[in-house]
């Protein structure tokens, strides 16, 4: 099998937009031919459900899940019809994505919700722990670390809790390539008992 670089990975994500799990399972399939994999993707789909998501999303339901008598979680998720909303599919998501919810408790749906002073304030705490480093090295650490912080507040980065070699995002767009319809998270409520609610909307 010809060596798959992470130029090779990078490319093929910018070319479709999609997660980086079933970017590598493309070239791995097309024995690291981007053009292949490009065609393996179109024909899983993949491709088509990630270029979706700019699509209006004005139906949906609320998903649950209840862990015992003490957490709950309730799930706001939108897809483009009725018909999407109302099939097992799109109801077995919903429910998936509360069970994570439940189990990892992010703090914001998407990268592009988080607080601009959030993200400084994390940037500020990694300087001061690098203080003394080369630049060069400095940067490339501080990179990580916030890869690191995203991936454990952020629902669409978070590892999905039932497979750890993916991601909520890339689980996202494997429903939105089966249903042929955008989906979106709009927001989460989780509640555990004795502390005050954990609300999250998208902003």
């Amino acid at each position: 099998m010809a060596k798959i670089t992470l130029e090779d990975i990078k490319s093929l994500r910018e070319r479709t937009g999609v997660g980086i799990h079933q970017v590598k399972a493309a070239l791995e399939k097309a024995d690291g031919n981007i053009e292949n994999a490009i065609i393996y993707l179109r024909e899983q789909g993949i491709a088509k459900a990630a270029k979706r998501s700019a699509n209006e999303t004005n139906n949906g339901i609320i998903g649950q899940y209840t862990h015992g008598k003490s957490l709950s979680v309730l799930v706001d998720i939108l897809s483009e019809t009725d018909f999407a909303s109302n099939s097992d599919k799109f109801q077995e998501l919903a429910k998936e994505l509360a069970m994570h919810i439940a189990a990892k408790s992010p703090e914001y749906i998407d990268v592009e919700s988080v607080p601009l002073e959030v993200i400084e304030a994390e940037k500020r705490v990694y300087a001061k722990e690098l203080e003394g480093k080369p630049e060069a090295i400095k940067e490339k650490i501080l990179v990580g670390k916030m890869a690191k912080f995203f991936e454990d507040t952020v629902l669409m980065e978070q590892t999905y809790v039932r497979d750890e070699d993916k991601k909520i995002k890339d689980l996202l767009n494997e429903y939105i390539a089966a249903l042929g319809e955008s989906i979106r998270v709009n927001g989460f409520v989780r509640l555990n008992l004795g502390n005050a609610p954990i609300v999250v909307t998208k902003s």
